[in-house]
């Protein structure tokens, strides 16, 4: 009995206990429970979210460059359109499915892998020859923490030989070019394969697109320039998508979304206006599930192409300016052994605006003479440039008081202590004023000008001072005009000019200087300082780009996006009636009798209509034989003017380096003919 009794006693606290524990069990439930429905409730959405979570990419496509055409809207670059293969990586696309396709479309297409660089046949080589590539790499490096996965494919790289590259097969190369191309950018971004496809190769590409994962047909552009051998030289050129983004600028043009294979504009034009000729991309919306699975795309926007540039050149003008300077180097050459250059700028001196920026260089090619586009020449190739700097030497002496507008010197044999006798050209020049030394082209006149700055009066026998401030004085006159410093341009890399630094302390340089044998100038600069007198004493900024243009659908160029207006860069602080003595000294070098210019223009009745004013200019130099070194004494050929002379629209400067003496008239046939060019084209 009492057995049973305990039985009992003991099969009820077992009861109680399991009881317990279902309880303790259903309250972990219900905890649970309402863990879970609190989680859903309130983090169900995020939660979601996560696991559908998507990746969204943008990506930039390059569109075409905007066109550049003449002040007449004649085209002279533009696009054209190129068959091309393209392929898109997939994020998460490894280089073992990039080769298999590779291979796939080696046999649809002709490719070159006979010039591939080094590097992208080492790079193939590693992905195609796995086995080999991990022996590359010593057991201990693997081993090494401090060597990152890019140190250890350094490591790879460096040592793998030329032996071993010998083993990539002409067929393979191929491949590897293929691959290289399809490699060649960032994921998600076209990247071009081959341009230039022919009908068979689309037609076959066009049928196995399906077998081909991210291969697709497009059409790319080339960038044409149809006139070759006109102007060519200041159009400059862009980089091919071989080439993209230049290493010196890498992350100018990475900062405002470019690609690293774009094509942007690397010299002159193409350089200086390559945010407006660039265009507005394309962008598509690329969105990608974690594994970076393409799921959809989504056009962003179709992008434009780039803004057209219209010019101020006049490409007629242009054409026959060429065709001249050609002409007459032709001419020339045969009495001038190192006479192989010319150049000429001619320019609204109203607005600055540059209509003929020329320049031709003699090269010898197979055995005969050809002609260069040199047109570069007039901003980036200096040269003494004689009588021609004349007039901002007597308004440099009227600016310093050191002479008056009534001055005259007898023009003689100056007898200078320390110096060879110092003189004219000529003898029979006399004595003149101010408009009779520029007529007659006068050095001595310009010497006892710079004497007078020097704070001296000529005297024979006489030692000159050293005053470095009147060397100074005189040059801050030169460069009101330009002369000595860049002019503005809307060009890469204009050149200063090369200003001596002996004149300051040797002045008998001071006396050279002031007759232009000392300092040299480029075309460009003579060309503003001959419109700055024109005008009345504005110096403007040469502008070669008139308008920029929003592009249009047609083939008529679009609505006026910008229009360049006249920018004037100073004011010379001389008296107007200064500058109108020089101006009437330069009416007397054309149109008068004695004018140094006279017998070309005013005294040939076929060009006296252009009644013209300016200034010629001889300069002793020197010419360096790059092939024997030798240096022998020449002639600089200069030639400055503008027309008409009371209502000037055109002003021009000409430049001829390296003749064997100074008779042969180049230069004014030269100006003859440009101006005549000129007035029967009668640029608007």
């Amino acid at each position: 009995m009492a057995v049973n009794v305990e039985q009992r006693k003991v099969h009820k606290n077992r009861l109680i206990r399991v009881n317990i524990f279902f309880f303790i069990v259903f309250l972990f439930f219900v905890a649970l429970i309402l863990r879970l429905g609190y989680v859903q409730i309130v983090f169900g959405e995020e939660y979601k979210k996560e696991v559908n979570r998507t990746v969204d990419m943008i990506v930039n496509t390059p569109v075409p460059r905007g066109k550049i055409y003449d002040r007449n809207e004649k085209v002279i670059v533009n696009n054209g359109p190129v068959k091309a293969i393209t392929y898109t990586r997939m994020k998460g696309t490894t280089s073992e499915e990039m080769v298999e396709t590779a291979k796939l479309l080696s046999q649809m297409i002709d490719m070159d892998g006979e010039n591939m660089k080094e590097r992208d046949l080492k790079d193939y080589w590693i992905v195609t020859r796995p086995d080999q590539a991990s022996k590359k790499i010593k057991k201990e490096e693997l081993l090494d923490e401090t060597l990152t996965d890019k140190d250890r494919y350094n490591r790879q790289i460096e040592r793998i030989t030329s032996h071993d590259l010998k083993g990539i097969s002409k067929e393979e190369l191929k491949v590897a070019a293929i691959f290289t191309n399809m490699n060649s950018g960032y994921t998600l971004t076209p990247q071009v394969i081959k341009r230039y496809v022919t009908e068979e190769e689309l037609a076959i590409i066009g049928e196995h697109l399906t077998d081909l994962p991210n291969v697709d047909l497009s059409t790319d552009w080339d960038r044409l320039y149809p006139h070759e051998h006109i102007f060519r030289s200041v159009l400059g050129n862009v980089t091919s998508s071989s080439e993209g983004l230049p290493s010196s600028n890498l992350e100018y043009y990475l900062s405002r979304e470019y690609n690293r294979n774009d094509r942007v504009g690397k010299s002159q034009l193409e350089l200086f206006y390559e945010e407006i000729l660039q265009g507005q991309k394309a962008k598509k919306k690329y969105i990608t599930d974690q594994n970076g699975k393409l799921l959809e795309t989504e056009k962003i926007s179709e992008g434009q192409r780039g803004k057209d540039l219209v010019l101020a050149i006049d490409f007629e003008l242009q054409k026959v300016v060429e065709q001249v300077i050609q002409d007459e180097l032709s001419r020339a050459k045969g009495r001038n052994r190192f006479l192989d250059r010319a150049f000429v700028v001619m320019m609204n001196p109203n607005t600055g605006e540059v209509l003929t920026m020329a320049g031709k260089q003699i090269v010898r090619e197979n055995g005969k003479n050809v002609f260069r586009d040199y047109a570069l020449g007039t901003i980036n190739s200096q040269y003494e440039m004689g009588s021609v700097v004349k007039g901002a030497t007597i308004l440099a002496g009227l600016e310093s008081g050191a002479i008056k507008p009534n001055t005259i010197f007898s023009d003689e044999k100056l007898n200078l202590k320390g110096t060879p006798l110092k003189g004219s050209h000529s003898t029979t020049l006399g004595t003149n004023g101010i408009e009779g030394a520029l007529k007659k082209s006068s050095n001595v006149y310009m010497f006892k000008t710079v004497i007078g700055m020097m704070g001296k009066e000529y005297q024979s026998g006489m030692s000159l001072p050293k005053k470095p401030e009147a060397v100074q004085e005189f040059r801050n006159v030169f460069s009101q005009f330009g002369l000595g410093v860049k002019t503005g341009i809307d060009l890469p890399n204009e050149s200063n000019g090369l200003i001596g630094k002996e004149a300051y302390t040797k002045p008998g340089l001071f006396l050279d200087l002031s007759i232009g044998q000392y300092d040299n100038y480029t075309a460009m600069q003579l060309a503003q300082y001959i419109s700055t007198i024109a005008n009345g004493g504005y110096r403007l900024k040469p502008q070669l780009v008139r308008t920029i243009h929003t592009p249009s659908r047609s083939n008529e160029i679009g609505p006026v996006f910008q229009a360049f207006q006249p920018e004037v860069l100073n004011k010379i602080t001389m008296e107007e009636k200064y500058l109108h003595q020089v101006q009437e000294g330069f009416r007397q070098v054309y149109q008068s009798p004695g004018g140094t210019a006279y017998k070309y223009f005013g005294g040939d009745p076929r060009y006296n209509e252009f009644q013209a004013a300016g200034k010629t200019g001889t300069a002793q130099s020197f010419y360096q034989d790059p092939n024997t070194k030798k240096t022998y004494a020449t002639y600089n050929l200069t030639l400055i003017g503008y027309a008409p002379f009371h209502n000037p629209e055109v002003a021009f400067s000409i430049t001829v380096p390296y003749l064997d003496s100074d008779t042969d008239p180049v230069n004014k046939y030269i100006g003859q003919k440009i101006l005549k060019a000129y007035f029967d084209l009668k640029v608007d």
